[in-house]
Protein backbone atom coordinates (compact mmCIF):
# COMPACT_ATOMS: atom_id res chain seq x y z
CA UNK A 1 0.00 0.00 0.00
CA UNK A 2 1.43 3.38 -1.02
CA UNK A 3 1.76 6.26 1.51
CA UNK A 4 -1.00 8.13 -0.37
CA UNK A 5 -3.41 5.18 -0.18
CA UNK A 6 -2.63 4.68 3.53
CA UNK A 7 -3.47 8.33 4.26
CA UNK A 8 -6.67 8.01 2.22
CA UNK A 9 -7.65 4.88 4.15
CA UNK A 10 -6.99 6.59 7.50
CA UNK A 11 -9.09 9.59 6.51
CA UNK A 12 -11.96 7.30 5.59
CA UNK A 13 -11.69 5.20 8.74
CA UNK A 14 -11.41 8.05 11.25
CA UNK A 15 -15.12 9.04 11.33
CA UNK A 16 -16.18 5.39 11.44
CA UNK A 17 -13.70 4.69 14.25
CA UNK A 18 -15.09 7.55 16.31
CA UNK A 19 -18.64 6.33 15.80
CA UNK A 20 -17.57 2.78 16.63
CA UNK A 21 -16.06 4.07 19.88
CA UNK A 22 -19.45 5.46 20.81
CA UNK A 23 -20.89 2.00 20.29
CA UNK A 24 -18.41 0.57 22.77
CA UNK A 25 -18.54 2.96 25.73
CA UNK A 26 -21.26 4.95 27.48
CA UNK A 27 -21.34 8.62 26.55
CA UNK A 28 -22.87 11.10 28.97
CA UNK A 29 -23.37 13.85 26.43
CA UNK A 30 -21.78 15.85 23.67
CA UNK A 31 -21.50 19.57 23.23
CA UNK A 32 -23.44 21.11 20.41
CA UNK A 33 -23.94 24.61 19.06
CA UNK A 34 -25.55 26.88 21.62
CA UNK A 35 -29.20 27.62 21.11
CA UNK A 36 -29.98 31.12 19.97
CA UNK A 37 -33.27 32.67 21.14
CA UNK A 38 -35.91 33.33 18.50
CA UNK A 39 -39.48 34.60 18.60
CA UNK A 40 -42.45 32.32 18.19
CA UNK A 41 -43.37 32.15 14.48
CA UNK A 42 -46.51 33.92 13.35
CA UNK A 43 -47.09 31.69 10.32
CA UNK A 44 -49.01 28.46 10.82
CA UNK A 45 -47.09 25.20 11.01
CA UNK A 46 -50.00 23.45 9.25
CA UNK A 47 -49.46 23.36 5.49
CA UNK A 48 -52.97 24.22 4.35
CA UNK A 49 -53.83 24.87 0.67
CA UNK A 50 -51.00 24.64 -1.86
CA UNK A 51 -51.96 26.92 -4.73
CA UNK A 52 -50.09 29.88 -6.17
CA UNK A 53 -51.95 32.55 -4.19
CA UNK A 54 -51.78 30.66 -0.89
CA UNK A 55 -48.09 29.96 -1.37
CA UNK A 56 -47.29 33.64 -2.02
CA UNK A 57 -49.02 34.56 1.23
CA UNK A 58 -47.22 31.80 3.13
CA UNK A 59 -43.80 32.66 1.71
CA UNK A 60 -44.25 36.29 2.74
CA UNK A 61 -45.27 35.29 6.28
CA UNK A 62 -42.31 32.96 6.76
CA UNK A 63 -39.95 35.61 5.39
CA UNK A 64 -41.21 38.00 8.05
CA UNK A 65 -40.62 35.34 10.71
CA UNK A 66 -37.08 34.76 9.46
CA UNK A 67 -36.37 38.50 9.57
CA UNK A 68 -37.68 38.66 13.14
CA UNK A 69 -35.40 35.76 14.11
CA UNK A 70 -32.50 37.52 12.40
CA UNK A 71 -33.04 40.64 14.51
CA UNK A 72 -33.22 38.55 17.69
CA UNK A 73 -30.02 36.69 16.82
CA UNK A 74 -28.25 40.00 16.22
CA UNK A 75 -29.43 41.36 19.56
CA UNK A 76 -28.18 38.17 21.20
CA UNK A 77 -24.76 38.76 19.66
CA UNK A 78 -24.73 35.71 17.40
CA UNK A 79 -23.47 37.12 14.13
CA UNK A 80 -23.19 33.72 12.44
CA UNK A 81 -26.84 32.90 13.02
CA UNK A 82 -27.93 36.42 12.02
CA UNK A 83 -25.92 36.18 8.80
CA UNK A 84 -27.42 32.77 7.94
CA UNK A 85 -30.93 34.08 8.56
CA UNK A 86 -30.31 37.18 6.46
CA UNK A 87 -29.45 34.93 3.51
CA UNK A 88 -32.58 32.84 4.13
CA UNK A 89 -34.77 35.96 4.10
CA UNK A 90 -33.74 36.91 0.55
CA UNK A 91 -36.61 37.76 -1.79
CA UNK A 92 -35.94 34.76 -4.06
CA UNK A 93 -36.16 32.21 -1.21
CA UNK A 94 -39.39 30.31 -0.58
CA UNK A 95 -40.01 28.74 2.84
CA UNK A 96 -43.16 26.83 3.62
CA UNK A 97 -42.36 26.83 7.33
CA UNK A 98 -39.84 28.43 9.66
CA UNK A 99 -39.33 28.26 13.40
CA UNK A 100 -36.08 29.69 14.75
CA UNK A 101 -36.43 28.18 18.23
CA UNK A 102 -34.52 25.16 19.54
CA UNK A 103 -31.84 25.38 16.87
CA UNK A 104 -34.27 26.10 14.04
CA UNK A 105 -36.71 24.21 11.81
CA UNK A 106 -37.20 25.06 8.14
CA UNK A 107 -38.94 23.74 5.03
CA UNK A 108 -37.81 25.35 1.76
CA UNK A 109 -39.25 24.86 -1.73
CA UNK A 110 -37.34 24.69 -5.02
CA UNK A 111 -39.53 24.74 -8.11
CA UNK A 112 -43.23 25.37 -8.69
CA UNK A 113 -44.79 23.32 -5.91
CA UNK A 114 -48.39 24.22 -6.79
CA UNK A 115 -48.05 22.62 -10.24
CA UNK A 116 -45.61 19.85 -9.40
CA UNK A 117 -46.18 16.40 -10.87
CA UNK A 118 -43.38 14.92 -8.78
CA UNK A 119 -41.92 16.04 -5.47
CA UNK A 120 -38.72 15.04 -3.69
CA UNK A 121 -38.48 15.71 0.05
CA UNK A 122 -34.80 15.85 1.03
CA UNK A 123 -34.10 14.86 4.65
CA UNK A 124 -30.60 15.71 5.94
CA UNK A 125 -28.39 13.86 8.36
CA UNK A 126 -26.15 14.80 11.25
CA UNK A 127 -24.65 18.24 11.85
CA UNK A 128 -27.00 20.22 9.58
CA UNK A 129 -28.20 23.38 11.33
CA UNK A 130 -29.58 26.77 10.43
CA UNK A 131 -26.03 28.10 10.68
CA UNK A 132 -24.74 25.77 7.93
CA UNK A 133 -28.08 25.34 6.15
CA UNK A 134 -26.42 26.05 2.79
CA UNK A 135 -25.33 22.39 2.72
CA UNK A 136 -28.94 21.21 2.57
CA UNK A 137 -29.92 24.05 0.23
CA UNK A 138 -27.13 23.21 -2.23
CA UNK A 139 -28.05 19.51 -2.24
CA UNK A 140 -31.72 20.30 -2.85
CA UNK A 141 -30.95 22.78 -5.63
CA UNK A 142 -28.67 20.26 -7.33
CA UNK A 143 -31.42 17.65 -7.28
CA UNK A 144 -34.00 20.10 -8.64
CA UNK A 145 -31.71 20.99 -11.55
CA UNK A 146 -31.28 17.29 -12.37
CA UNK A 147 -35.04 16.65 -12.46
CA UNK A 148 -37.33 17.18 -15.47
CA UNK A 149 -39.81 20.04 -15.76
CA UNK A 150 -42.84 19.70 -13.53
CA UNK A 151 -40.74 18.73 -10.51
CA UNK A 152 -40.28 20.37 -7.13
CA UNK A 153 -37.86 19.68 -4.30
CA UNK A 154 -38.49 20.41 -0.63
CA UNK A 155 -35.57 20.73 1.76
CA UNK A 156 -36.98 19.44 5.05
CA UNK A 157 -35.06 20.49 8.16
CA UNK A 158 -38.00 19.63 10.38
CA UNK A 159 -35.95 18.23 13.24
CA UNK A 160 -32.76 18.93 15.11
CA UNK A 161 -30.13 16.61 13.62
CA UNK A 162 -27.63 15.16 16.07
CA UNK A 163 -23.93 15.89 16.07
CA UNK A 164 -21.94 13.19 14.27
CA UNK A 165 -19.82 12.48 17.34
CA UNK A 166 -22.58 12.04 19.91
CA UNK A 167 -24.61 9.24 21.39
CA UNK A 168 -27.71 10.60 19.65
CA UNK A 169 -26.32 9.68 16.24
CA UNK A 170 -25.89 6.00 17.10
CA UNK A 171 -29.40 5.35 18.35
CA UNK A 172 -32.78 5.89 16.75
CA UNK A 173 -34.51 7.91 19.48
CA UNK A 174 -34.17 11.27 17.76
CA UNK A 175 -34.97 9.69 14.42
CA UNK A 176 -38.15 8.23 15.87
CA UNK A 177 -39.33 11.61 17.16
CA UNK A 178 -38.42 13.30 13.86
CA UNK A 179 -40.14 10.54 11.91
CA UNK A 180 -43.49 11.47 13.44
CA UNK A 181 -43.01 15.07 12.28
CA UNK A 182 -41.96 14.00 8.79
CA UNK A 183 -44.90 11.61 8.44
CA UNK A 184 -47.31 14.39 9.42
CA UNK A 185 -45.74 16.78 6.91
CA UNK A 186 -45.93 14.24 4.08
CA UNK A 187 -49.57 13.52 4.92
CA UNK A 188 -50.40 17.23 4.69
CA UNK A 189 -48.46 17.54 1.45
CA UNK A 190 -50.29 14.59 -0.10
CA UNK A 191 -53.68 15.90 0.99
CA UNK A 192 -52.87 19.24 -0.63
CA UNK A 193 -51.35 17.76 -3.81
CA UNK A 194 -52.84 14.28 -4.30
CA UNK A 195 -51.85 14.21 -7.97
CA UNK A 196 -48.10 14.52 -7.26
CA UNK A 197 -45.72 11.57 -6.99
CA UNK A 198 -43.73 12.05 -3.77
CA UNK A 199 -40.34 10.55 -2.89
CA UNK A 200 -38.35 10.77 0.34
CA UNK A 201 -34.63 11.31 -0.35
CA UNK A 202 -32.73 10.67 2.86
CA UNK A 203 -29.04 11.12 3.66
CA UNK A 204 -26.99 9.61 6.49
CA UNK A 205 -28.87 9.91 9.83
CA UNK A 206 -31.78 11.25 7.80
CA UNK A 207 -32.34 7.64 6.69
CA UNK A 208 -33.25 6.82 10.30
CA UNK A 209 -35.83 9.61 10.22
CA UNK A 210 -37.30 8.39 6.93
CA UNK A 211 -37.46 4.80 8.14
CA UNK A 212 -39.50 5.90 11.14
CA UNK A 213 -41.75 7.98 8.87
CA UNK A 214 -42.26 5.17 6.36
CA UNK A 215 -45.21 3.41 7.94
CA UNK A 216 -48.43 4.61 6.31
CA UNK A 217 -46.64 7.46 4.50
CA UNK A 218 -48.21 7.91 1.05
CA UNK A 219 -44.91 8.10 -0.83
CA UNK A 220 -43.88 6.23 -3.96
CA UNK A 221 -40.21 5.72 -3.10
CA UNK A 222 -37.82 6.06 -0.18
CA UNK A 223 -34.17 6.60 -1.14
CA UNK A 224 -31.52 5.85 1.50
CA UNK A 225 -28.15 7.48 0.73
CA UNK A 226 -25.07 6.77 2.83
CA UNK A 227 -27.12 5.13 5.57
CA UNK A 228 -25.50 3.97 8.83
CA UNK A 229 -28.56 1.75 9.36
CA UNK A 230 -32.17 2.68 9.93
CA UNK A 231 -32.91 1.16 13.32
CA UNK A 232 -34.99 -1.52 11.58
CA UNK A 233 -34.10 -5.10 10.74
CA UNK A 234 -35.40 -5.10 7.17
CA UNK A 235 -37.69 -3.41 4.68
CA UNK A 236 -40.64 -5.47 5.81
CA UNK A 237 -40.32 -3.95 9.27
CA UNK A 238 -40.98 -0.50 7.78
CA UNK A 239 -44.58 -1.45 6.92
CA UNK A 240 -44.55 0.71 3.81
CA UNK A 241 -45.98 0.35 0.32
CA UNK A 242 -43.14 2.49 -1.04
CA UNK A 243 -40.23 1.03 -2.95
CA UNK A 244 -37.15 1.32 -0.73
CA UNK A 245 -33.81 2.04 -2.44
CA UNK A 246 -30.34 2.11 -0.89
CA UNK A 247 -27.06 3.40 -2.30
CA UNK A 248 -23.61 4.01 -0.89
CA UNK A 249 -20.54 5.51 -2.56
CA UNK A 250 -17.56 3.22 -2.68
CA UNK A 251 -15.45 5.77 -0.77
CA UNK A 252 -18.08 6.48 1.90
CA UNK A 253 -16.67 5.99 5.41
CA UNK A 254 -20.14 5.04 6.68
CA UNK A 255 -19.53 1.54 5.26
CA UNK A 256 -17.04 0.96 8.10
CA UNK A 257 -19.54 1.69 10.90
CA UNK A 258 -20.51 -1.52 12.73
CA UNK A 259 -24.03 -2.67 11.87
CA UNK A 260 -25.27 -3.88 15.22
CA UNK A 261 -27.49 -2.93 18.18
CA UNK A 262 -26.35 -3.01 21.78
CA UNK A 263 -28.24 -2.41 24.99
CA UNK A 264 -26.38 -0.28 27.52
CA UNK A 265 -29.03 -0.36 30.22
CA UNK A 266 -29.91 3.32 30.01
CA UNK A 267 -30.20 3.32 26.21
CA UNK A 268 -29.64 1.27 23.08
CA UNK A 269 -26.90 2.07 20.58
CA UNK A 270 -26.34 0.95 17.02
CA UNK A 271 -28.66 1.20 14.03
CA UNK A 272 -28.84 -2.42 12.99
CA UNK A 273 -28.81 -4.08 9.58
CA UNK A 274 -26.78 -2.62 6.73
CA UNK A 275 -29.39 -1.23 4.28
CA UNK A 276 -27.28 -2.47 1.35
CA UNK A 277 -27.24 -6.05 2.61
CA UNK A 278 -29.48 -8.72 1.08
CA UNK A 279 -30.93 -9.28 4.55
CA UNK A 280 -32.35 -5.76 4.60
CA UNK A 281 -34.07 -6.21 1.25
CA UNK A 282 -33.82 -2.76 -0.33
CA UNK A 283 -33.27 -2.24 -4.02
CA UNK A 284 -29.64 -1.22 -4.40
CA UNK A 285 -28.71 1.57 -6.81
CA UNK A 286 -25.25 2.52 -8.05
CA UNK A 287 -23.94 5.48 -6.05
CA UNK A 288 -20.58 5.68 -7.77
CA UNK A 289 -17.14 6.10 -6.26
CA UNK A 290 -17.75 9.15 -4.07
CA UNK A 291 -17.66 9.73 -0.35
CA UNK A 292 -20.21 10.56 2.32
CA UNK A 293 -20.79 14.13 1.13
CA UNK A 294 -20.89 13.43 -2.61
CA UNK A 295 -24.39 12.07 -3.26
CA UNK A 296 -25.72 15.41 -4.50
CA UNK A 297 -22.63 16.59 -6.37
CA UNK A 298 -23.78 18.24 -9.63
CA UNK A 299 -23.61 15.86 -12.56
CA UNK A 300 -22.57 12.89 -10.43
CA UNK A 301 -23.78 9.32 -10.91
CA UNK A 302 -25.59 9.14 -7.55
CA UNK A 303 -27.42 12.41 -8.23
CA UNK A 304 -28.48 11.20 -11.68
CA UNK A 305 -29.75 7.94 -10.22
CA UNK A 306 -31.59 9.65 -7.37
CA UNK A 307 -33.26 11.94 -9.93
CA UNK A 308 -34.27 8.94 -12.05
CA UNK A 309 -35.93 7.34 -9.02
CA UNK A 310 -37.77 10.58 -8.16
CA UNK A 311 -38.97 10.75 -11.78
CA UNK A 312 -40.31 7.18 -11.56
CA UNK A 313 -37.59 5.66 -13.73
CA UNK A 314 -35.15 2.85 -12.98
CA UNK A 315 -31.67 4.00 -11.96
CA UNK A 316 -28.81 3.03 -14.25
CA UNK A 317 -26.66 0.09 -13.25
CA UNK A 318 -29.11 -1.18 -10.63
CA UNK A 319 -28.30 -4.75 -9.53
CA UNK A 320 -30.92 -7.32 -10.35
CA UNK A 321 -33.28 -8.53 -7.65
CA UNK A 322 -34.13 -6.54 -4.54
CA UNK A 323 -37.32 -5.92 -2.69
CA UNK A 324 -40.53 -4.14 -3.52
CA UNK A 325 -42.60 -3.54 -0.42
Amino acid sequence: MTPRSRIHRLRRLLPATLVAALLSVPVIGAAGPADVPAPRPTSSAALGPVDSASLRTRFAATRADIEAAERTAGQHGDGERASALKAMAAADRHFLTFDGRDGGRTTEVFGDLARAERIAVVVPGADVTVDNYSRLRNASRSLRRQLPAGSAVIAWLGYRPPSTISLATVNSERGSDAGHALRAFVAELTDALPQARTTLVCHSYGTVVCAHAASRSPVADIVLCGSPGTGYQDVGSLHTHATVWAGRGRDDWIADVPHLRLGLGFTEVGLGTDPLSPEFGARVFDAGDGGHSDYFAPGSLPLRNIARIVAGRAPSGTPSGGHHA
